[in-house]
C-alpha cells in the first residue's frame, strides 16, 4: 500500500461552498516570505524594535545592543535588502528608519499576537491535536 492511500481523505462532500480566493502574484508571496526570514531573527527583531522608537545610527544601535558596529551593520544591511528599513547618510554617519508605517503595523501586531495567552490552543510537542 503507497503512503498516499495511508493518508486519510477528506471529500468536498461535507465542506460548505468557498468564495474563489486569488492569491497575490509568486513575486509578493515571496517578497513578503524574504521579510519574515529577515524579521524572523531575535537580534534582528529587536533592532526593528529599536527603531519602531524612531531614526538612530548603526552606532547607537550597535551601542544599545551591545554588540560591535561591523556585527549590527550586516544585520542592517538584510532588513533593508528585505526593505524593512530605510538609510540614509549623514556626513560619517548612515542613519536608519523603519521603511514605513506598515512595518510599524507589523511589529505592533506580531507582538500583541505573541504575547496573548494562547496556551489552551497549543499541544504538548509532539502530541496529537
Amino acid at each position: 500500500m503507497s503512503e498516499a492511500t495511508d493518508l486519510p481523505s477528506c471529500g468536498t462532500d461535507g465542506h460548505e461552498k468557498r468564495a474563489p480566493f486569488d492569491l497575490p502574484a509568486t513575486a509578493t508571496i515571496e517578497s513578503a516570505a524574504m521579510m519574515l526570514r529577515a524579521a524572523g531573527d531575535t537580534a534582528r527583531l529587536r533592532i526593528l524594535l529599536l527603531l519602531a522608537n524612531g531614526e538612530r545610527c548603526v552606532t547607537e544601535l550597535a551601542e544599545e545592543e551591545g554588540e560591535k558596529v561591523a556585527t549590527v551593520s550586516a544585520r542592517l544591511k538584510l532588513l533593508h535588502s528585505a526593505r524593512l528599513v530605510t538609510r540614509r547618510r549623514d556626513a560619517k554617519h548612515i542613519y536608519y528608519a523603519l521603511a514605513d508605517h506598515h512595518v510599524v503595523h507589523l511589529l505592533r501586531d506580531i507582538l500583541d499576537h505573541a504575547a496573548e495567552d494562547n496556551t489552551h490552543n497549543m499541544t504538548k510537542e509532539g502530541e496529537n491535536s
